[in-house]
């Protein structure tokens, strides 16, 4: 049950911050068209092969490893608001 928890939050952060990574790199570029589309099916694609192995065929590991997934998706969005809270400040004392 703890691998199961681990790998949902090992997921969370591939995916919800693959997400954020992917919005941060492609913003305005002219290849974002391209890239976005890819970068939601691999991270899908890790995702749901994370959830089928650790499940195993056992309900309770895959209910589980989601609720730390979904739980990974409150973290990564707080971690990633502070740094860009700080890269903000960071861009606006410089000259």
């Amino acid at each position: 049950m703890i691998l199961a928890f681990v790998t949902g939050v090992v997921l969370g952060i591939v995916f919800f911050g693959g997400l954020w990574l992917t919005v941060k790199k492609t913003l305005g570029k002219s290849y974002a068209a391209l890239w976005i589309p890819l970068s939601s099916f691999l991270r899908i694609a890790i995702t749901l092969t994370g959830f089928y192995f650790v499940a195993g065929g056992n309900l309770q590991r895959l209910l589980i490893c989601v609720a730390a997934f979904v739980a990974t998706r409150f973290l990564v969005v707080w971690l990633t608001l502070k740094y860009d809270e700080k890269s903000m400040i960071t861009i606006v004392k410089q000259p």
